[in-house]
């Protein structure tokens, strides 16, 4: 099975210029987990998904104590609301993800599975030409599942 055969399309895709909260409210809008991230000529740049609105542990440089970051930016538990506020005006370019893990139409399904996996992502872009055409998810992959039952009745 190839990967246009589940993909989801045409895919929602933000533009790099655009600020954090427009990303936000797209991807609550549509009640998606991840946008693959275009430049002006709708090539793909990057991908920002939910975990990138979320704080993670990170290491004090030259030290044993993890602290949060939000958005590349040192955080205490009282500059949350702060955070979020001043993010509202960010560009999705700047805290995106540039190494994105791609796939294209004619790749195969388990190759797409295997890529997911050892790269630890929930969602892959398909591209043709470097533009995103479709996406696949964990989600589409609930469609081998029933593709499966109804083949086999």
């Amino acid at each position: 099975m190839k990967v246009k055969d589940i993909m989801t399309e045409p895919v929602i895709a933000i533009s790099e210029d655009r600020t954090l909260e427009e990303a936000a409210k797209l991807m609550l809008n549509k009640e998606i987990g991840g946008l693959p991230v275009v430049n002006g000529e709708g090539k793909l740049v990057g991908m920002i998904t939910e975990s990138d609105f979320s704080a993670k542990e990170h290491a004090i440089p030259f030290s044993r104590i993890y602290a949060p970051q939000l958005f590349g930016e040192w955080m205490s538990k009282e500059g949350v609301e702060k955070a979020y506020a001043a993010a509202r005006k960010e560009t999705v370019k700047s805290v995106m993800t540039t190494a994105v893990v791609t796939v294209e139409e004619e790749d195969s399904v388990a190759e797409a599975i295997r890529m997911m996996l050892e790269n630890r992502v929930h969602r892959i872009p398909v591209i043709r030409d470097d533009v995103p055409v479709g996406i696949v998810s964990r989600h589409d992959l609930l469609k081998l599942v029933v593709k499966h039952l109804k083949d086999n009745r």
